[in-house]
Parts: structure tokens; sequence; C-alpha cells
């Protein structure tokens, strides 16, 4: 698997948030590490993918509750194999909003974000670490989004409304860089 498109994209990655940034520099060397890194049976851990996807004013957020982990959450997934990494976040939006490829806008080819969480076992797996890569799109918001039988429902959030949903730290995280962009 070719890894050097996105060790590159880490390697230039910045942020101002310093929890992130130690994220993003143990992401670089985890990858570094690991041939196989976009490989979900690497079982300790492997590279995801997600998308922080807007409306077209940038006030709202898509979310969708995901079934397996019963929480809400940005679209995403596991990378299978596929080293193109911003490929596998543009067919995850697809997949899991049923939104066709045309109506999703890439903002930024360079990374948005960065995030590793733990992922907790379960019936479908052993815990495992997600080192996520995270790009900004947007997709309009009068859309229809008929979503998949991976998540009980999904829709669009207001930015403020969203700790509602899912009160993780990247999630704040996400909201103030889209705060600091947009608004």
């Amino acid at each position: 698997m070719h890894r050097k498109d996105l060790l590159e994209r880490l390697s230039s990655y910045k942020t101002s948030f310093m929890e992130e940034a130690a994220m993003a520099s143990r992401t670089l060397d985890f990858i570094q590490q690991h041939t196989n890194c976009f490989d979900r049976h690497l079982m300790h851990g492997h590279v995801s993918g997600s998308a922080w996807v807007l409306n077209p004013s940038h006030s709202h957020v898509l979310l969708l509750h995901h079934r397996k982990l019963d929480r809400w959450f940005q679209p995403g997934g596991h990378a299978d194999g596929d080293p193109d990494i911003l490929q596998v976040v543009i067919k995850e939006v697809s997949e899991e909003s049923g939104i066709d490829v045309s109506n999703i806008k890439l903002l930024s080819d360079e990374i948005f974000d960065v995030d590793v969480h733990t992922i907790y076992p379960s019936e479908h797996d052993e815990r495992h670490e997600h080192y996520d890569i995270r790009f900004l799109v947007e997709i309009d918001d009068r859309l229809e989004i008929p979503g998949n039988d991976e998540s009980h429902q999904i829709g669009w959030v207001p930015l403020s409304q969203v700790s509602r949903f899912n009160n993780m730290r990247s999630l704040y995280r996400m909201i103030r860089k889209t705060e600091q962009m947009f608004h």
C-alpha cells in the first residue's frame, strides 16, 4: 500500500490545537511504522477517513446516528486497504448519506482535522485505534438525504446544537475551526 501521499499531507499539516497536533504526530508515526496502515485487519489500529460535511451557508453539519456504535458522528469509515484517503472520505460520505458523488463538493484537498480515538470492544470488533483523517466537504442541504442501513437517522444539525448530539472534544474542535474559517 502506498502511503506517500498521506505522509506528505500529514508532514505539512499544521493545527493550533495542541491535543490535535499530538494526535497528528502520533498518526504520522503510526503510518511510517505500518506499511499496512490502511488495512482494517491490522487489529491494534488502522487509518480511517471522515468528513465534516457543511451546508452551503456553513451553519449546519451533517451527522448520522451510527447503528453499531449507537452514537451521532460525522460520515466516515475504514479505508479497507485504499491508500487514497481523500477518495475514501468522498466514497464514505456518498455511501452513508445516499447522496451521489457529483453532489459532494470538496472545499479543500488539505486535511481539515486529525483525530485518534479508541473503538471499544463489541460483538463486531476488538478494541483498537482509528487514526482518522478528516476533510471538509459541502452538500446542498436542500437535497434529500436518504442515508443507508448503517445509521438509524441522518440529518442537518445547527453548529450550535452539535454538542447535544455528541459532545466529544474532536467535534467541538471542528466546530471551532468552522467558526474561525467562515464566521
